[in-house]
This record gives C-alpha cells, structure tokens and sequence, in this order.
C-alpha cells in the first residue's frame, strides 16, 4: 500500500506550481492517499490552494512560528515526523527541495532519489544522470520509505478540480537553534515566473552587456513571456543568477522556448530538454544549440528580435 506525503512549496501565502506537478507523479504511484503538508506560521490560506489540486486525498496544516521562514534545518524534523506511516515523501526538485528534503532522507536514514522523471514502480524510477544524456532506473529498498525530488518539468501539473478536506496536524519534533533567518534577497518581476512560464525568452553571452539585454526584455514583455539567461550570461553580469538555465540553474518546461545568442553547451540544453518547441537564433550556423532547436535563424540577434517583436 502506498501513502505518499508531499511537501507543499509556497512564498508569501501561494503555493507554488511545482506542488501540482509533484501530486501528479504521486498519481503515477497508482497511491491509495497523496497528502499534502503544509509548514508555516498560517498556513490555511496556502492550504485551501492546496485542497484544491485534483487528487489530493487531505492537507495537513502544522503551523509553528518557527515555520515563518522555510529554513530547512527547522522543517526537515518536522516532516520527518509526519512522515510517519508514509510510504513515499515528495518534494518538487526546486531550489527549496533541493534544501530541505536530502535533510528530511537523513532524518529517516535513507537515500534521497533525485530528479524522478518517471514512475516504472512503486519503489523503481527514472531519473536523468550526465546532464541528461543517459536516463537510469534507481530502485529504492521496499522495506523503507521512498524520499526523493520530482524533476518538476517532466509531470504536468494535476488540475483544479479536488476539494480535499484540511486538517491541523500537532508536530512535536525538537527544533534547531543553529540555525536562524537573516535576510531574504529575492529578484522582483511583474513577469511570469520562469520555471513555471509557458513561454520563456533567454539570451546569452553574446548579448554582450546588461544594456543590450534590453531587447530581450522588450520581446518577452510582448509575448507575455519569462525572462531566462545562459550561465555565461550570469556570469558575465548581464543578469542576476535567479534566471539562469540549465543544470546549474532552473530546469524549465515551457511550451515555447526562445533561445537567443546562446551556442548551446550541453549544460544549459539540459534545462530546456522538455520544452515543447525551441526557437534558436545565432549567427553561427554550426551552433550546438541548432541541433535540439525546432526553428533554427541564423543571423544577427540585434535585427532578429527586434523584427519578431514588430511582426507580433
């Protein structure tokens, strides 16, 4: 019998889309309950989003003041404890998952699986390994419970349509003082967010300054679409590294990925491997990024953009 738990990801009172996409890799488990936790210090109005996700059985809400900030050394006992009689523990293989649930595998003495991509079993997975270049099966022991990350791009999100119940949960794990919240530095955009966009426009190093990248913004403010950026951009200071892609940065699925001066190193292509079509201009022909893209232009980014812009 399967019960799988997962970890809602929220900020600011919303849940993040990657919860949904985590319920419907639960769902491949054929589980007879997918419950969903909430840690905060008032987690209801999260809750009630959560609730709302095609099938989740029940929320479970723990609020504790200690819960204000997502610190993962301060959550990570605390759904260790309410993992109990779970067979399964979720997380979306975001920033935060990445954090908090290799702590949540030690606490329960097991070893996480990362980046699952697809279910085979209850206790066998897929998951992408060489920067995405080789898929292997893991297979986790059946008599412990299951802790691992769901690669967030591979599952589409579980619809709107569920009314689970809510529920208080009383957790009384003891809690770390080594650890405590300082600051919280965050980029701030009227754009859609970039992992969970289904149109994304990124640009490279060969924008060649902060400046230029001006015209990235304009077309992606036309299409309605997120702002991404090669990591030779990032560090090159063209852009803050919250809109990095690929390996290293953020692992995104869109319906339309826009990929402008950007050659294509296979660190950034795996990051963009599960999007729906891949639109690729650069001035040099033999790019690698031409071999995965579905619409290749050659030419001069500085005219290109500027004329798909105008033809919107």
């Amino acid at each position: 019998m399967s019960r799988v738990l997962i970890i809602a990801e929220h900020l600011n009172g919303q849940l993040n889309g990657a919860t949904a996409r985590c319920v419907s890799c639960a769902t491949a488990l054929n589980a007879d309950a997918i419950d969903v936790l909430v840690l905060s210090d008032a987690g209801q109005a999260v809750a009630a989003q959560a609730a709302k996700i095609s099938g989740v059985s029940k929320v479970l809400v723990a609020d504790n003041a200690a819960n204000a900030q997502a610190i993962a050394q301060v959550l990570a006992p605390q759904i260790a404890q309410a993992a109990s009689g779970y067979s399964h523990v979720f997380g979306a293989s975001t920033t935060f998952g990445k954090d908090v649930m290799p702590c949540v595998a030690a606490l329960l003495g097991v070893s996480q699986i990362s980046d699952v991509m697809s279910v085979e079993s209850s206790h066998s997975f897929k998951r992408p390994i060489y920067a995405g270049n080789a898929i292997i099966t893991v297979n986790a022991p059946a008599d412990k419970p299951v802790v691992a990350t769901v690669r967030t791009a591979s599952w589409p999100a579980a619809g709107n349509g569920g009314s689970a119940p809510v529920e208080a949960l009383a957790l009384s794990a003891p809690l770390p003082t080594h650890t405590r919240f300082v600051s919280l530095q965050q980029g701030k955009s009227d754009r859609p967010d970039l992992q969970s966009a289904s149109k994304v426009v990124s640009g490279g190093r060969a924008l060649g300054s902060a400046e230029n990248f001006a015209i990235v913004y304009s077309l992606a403010d036309k299409l309605g679409a997120a702002v991404g950026a090669s990591r030779a951009a990032v560090d090159a200071g063209y852009v803050p590294n919250e809109l990095q892609v690929g390996q290293t940065g953020k692992i995104i699925s869109p319906e339309l990925y826009i990929a402008a001066g950007i050659s294509g190193a296979i660190q950034h292509l795996t990051g963009i491997k599960d999007a729906g079509t891949i639109v690729a201009i650069n001035k040099d022909g033999e790019a690698p990024i031409f071999e995965v893209a579905d619409f290749g232009l050659v030419g001069d980014l500085f005219q290109i953009l500027p004329e798909l812009e105008k033809a919107l």
